[in-house]
């Protein structure tokens, strides 16, 4: 194929104060398409083709006001500048010793279809010989199955459950479990790290009996005005020893006043308030003195805290897989993008992504096809 002069972008058009517009052309939209020529290379970068985008909650943050009041673990996107992504890519032309053309990488990249990126962006070179699905690493051999991973293993302070039996039965109690990371943390817990009881909090019927084949014990759904009784009943005289927090908001809240003495409280991500008007509250959360009266561990982080751990995480994610212990099967969905040029494929992008927030979302990781 002949090398591409341009670069079809979706870029930040203006930050939204509350929940996103995902549509292109309207006063008020979030994003729109620009258009800016491909100049040449210089040393140490990479011309790529966008293959597949990842979609995370997490990526709401990344469009905040430059002046919110509230911390970010990083920059936010700048107006006029592309939106950033989690990508897989096609090496197109290379001016890096380390990445040929015809590789596929993955890294942080933008909503586009072709960009020129530095070779720092990449996070790795995908080895195509383990024969392994390219979708795989944004789904169960992807980074928000190394977030559940570390969650449990290092925030949760679960890793000897590795190597070892546990001493003596726990039950682990998960938001968001029919989500990317939920899914991944509950068959994790119940097949990897021997949990006796894994609960899972979901936003249907249809989602919790899907987190249910995946080995989860019980979940509820929590547009249920019962599905707090549910868990109560379940649990019976007892509680929960680890908490894995997707949500934040009431669900936290009810979470905390379930929790074990010397319990653990894994915080991951918090997507009840990530489209607030700009300040990251925690509304809804009331039952803070439980961690202290019940002595309780309340760790957060951010997956690439364990950056050095990620080849390790890898192998013990490509193994449990390869056991059956993590399914492939269903635990991502793709949405292709289609249109009859550059600009209106991409227009399919920020409407695909804002499924996360609006309730359409399907069960597990959910993947955006652009080439």
């Amino acid at each position: 194929m002949s090398t591409p002069s341009t670069s079809t972008q979706v870029v930040l058009k203006t930050n939204p104060p509350g929940f996103v517009n995902p549509k292109i052309g309207e006063s008020d939209s979030t994003f729109e398409i620009k258009q800016r020529p491909i100049e040449p290379l210089k040393d140490g970068q990479l011309l790529v083709k966008i293959l597949y985008l990842s979609n995370d909650p997490t990526q709401r943050g990344w469009i905040r006001p430059k002046d919110a009041s509230f911390r970010y673990y990083v920059p936010p996107v700048a107006i006029g500048a592309p939106m950033e992504s989690l990508a897989i890519a096609e090496v197109i032309e290379s001016k890096s010793s380390k990445y040929s053309k015809g590789d596929i990488v993955n890294g942080k990249f933008y909503w586009a279809d072709y960009i020129t990126v530095s070779e720092q962006n990449v996070v790795n070179k995908i080895d195509k010989s383990l024969g392994f699905p390219l979708e795989f690493y944004l789904s169960v051999l992807g980074m928000t199955s190394l977030t559940a991973l570390f969650g449990l293993t290092e925030a949760g302070e679960m890793k000897k459950f590795l190597s070892e039996k546990p001493e003596k039965p726990y039950t682990l109690l998960v938001s968001a479990a029919s989500g990317a990371t939920g899914s991944v943390v509950v068959q994790i817990a119940k097949h990897v790290l021997g949990a006796s009881k894994v609960i899972g909090i979901s936003g249907s019927e249809e989602k919790c009996r899907w987190v249910e084949s995946l080995g989860a014990d019980l979940c509820v759904n929590y547009k249920s005005d019962n599905y707090q009784k549910e868990i109560d009943e379940f649990l019976g005289d007892g509680l929960v020893d680890y908490y894995f927090d997707n949500v934040g908001g009431s669900i936290l809240d009810y979470a905390l006043t379930k929790m074990n003495k010397f319990g653990h409280v894994i915080s991951c991500g918090s997507i009840s308030t990530y489209n607030s008007k700009g300040d990251g509250s925690f509304s809804g959360v009331k039952s803070w003195g439980e961690i202290t009266v019940n002595s309780l561990t309340i760790k957060g982080f951010i997956v690439t805290d364990f950056l050095p751990k990620f080849a390790e995480g890898a192998q013990i994610l490509g193994k449990a897989v390869k056991e059956g212990k993590i399914k492939a099967q269903g635990a991502y969905h793709v949405d292709t993008l289609s249109g009859d040029s550059p600009e209106k494929k991409l227009e399919g992008i920020p409407q695909i992504w804002n499924q996360l927030f609006v309730g359409e979302k399907p069960n597990g990781k959910l993947i955006t096809k652009v080439a």
